[in-house]
């Protein structure tokens, strides 16, 4: 049974991850090549570093503390998908809410997890002012096909930032009435 949940700052910490495999096995990503979107042969494996957990950790409690939404999956009691909204409207008419992070454990990816967790942050964006959330989302065939399945489309307004950070991100966002 999966047993979902918002976490609070305190309990955001390196044991809440013991059992979570960020591992993602990448062979194909799309790719912005002038105004086309294509799909490239890009093999590598993504997982996270102890430094990438650090930074995870203090990202998630952050958001957790400045008002923001983490909300977790557990299966028997462990950690295995999360997802971050961060508060504080941006993109002007666009009224954004930053979807800043949506994971699911390797393990248990498949079983709905994933889009739980994206219903839930589409919930509360909407609850708390936002028209639209924004993702700046992994390029990988797979991950895309997920945002797909959520109703995502490729952003009228690019976050800059987001775009800097991560190059090969796919910037997407995603209507909150639908």
């Amino acid at each position: 049974m999966i047993q979902y949940r918002e976490l609070s700052p305190g309990e955001i910490d390196r044991a809440l991850f013991r059992h979570f495999i960020r591992r993602q096995i990448v062979t194909r990503c799309w790719r912005k090549e002038g105004t086309k979107w294509v799909i490239r042969d890009d093999p590598f494996v993504d997982d996270w570093t102890e430094e990438d957990y650090r930074t995870l950790i203090t990202c998630l409690r952050h958001t957790a503390d400045t008002g923001g939404f983490v909300y977790a999956a557990f299966v028997v009691g462990r950690l295995k998908g999360f997802v971050s909204v961060e508060p504080g409207l941006f993109g002007g008419e666009q009224k954004y809410l930053d979807l800043s992070s949506i994971h699911v454990s390797e393990d248990t990816r498949g079983n709905e997890i994933g889009a739980a967790l994206f219903l839930a942050a589409k919930a509360w964006a909407k609850k708390h002012g936002a028209e639209k959330l924004y993702i700046s989302a992994h390029s990988a065939v797979e991950t895309q096909a997920f945002y797909r399945k959520m109703g995502c489309v490729e952003a009228q307004v690019y976050h800059q930032e987001h775009v800097s950070r991560e190059p090969f991100d796919c910037q997407l966002e995603c209507w909150l009435s639908s």
